[in-house]
């Protein structure tokens, strides 16, 4: 499978996962400073790093869809997208309800708040960990950039 959706021969969705996969862990860890120091600077920075690891998630899951629709039918691949994608928008889901919840004060998060995007966290940490190890790249199943096309 060749990525459908691709910019200067480069799949875009590996572009973008970046982005979600650093702003939201982060955001999550300083979740845990706030709850140590009770200073609500770490609370309301979170409440930012969630809300620009949501819109990563959100452009990351468009161009990732695009791929999935490209695979074909039938495919290991198909069922392993699949999983990878409902796993993520369960995850992108919980975060947007955690930064819903935070909106009124972001300095001072509920506990729940908290706990929904270490659910998130989990959930994204699980759905790699349980994948058999051919699995864990996209090279294996052959979706890398197009040859020919500039670098």
């Amino acid at each position: 499978m060749k990525s459908k959706a691709t910019l200067l021969g480069h799949p875009i969705h590996p572009m973008l996962i970046v982005f979600p996969l650093g702003l939201l862990p982060v955001a999550s860890i300083f979740d845990i400073i706030y709850l140590s120091t009770h200073n609500g600077h770490w609370a309301d920075v979170s409440y930012w790093l969630i809300a620009a690891g949501i819109i990563g998630a959100l452009i990351a899951a468009v161009f990732g869809f695009v791929d999935w629709l490209g695979i074909p039918d039938g495919t290991r691949a198909k069922s392993i997208g699949l999983i990878h994608g409902v796993a993520n928008f369960i995850v992108a889901l919980l975060f947007i309800v955690s930064w819903f919840m935070r909106r009124p004060d972001p300095a001072a998060p509920s506990l729940l708040a908290i706990v929904l995007g270490w659910i998130g966290i989990v959930i994204a940490i699980s759905e790699l960990a349980f994948r058999p190890p051919g699995d864990r790249t996209t090279q294996r199943l052959d979706a890398r950039v197009v040859r020919g096309q500039p670098c």
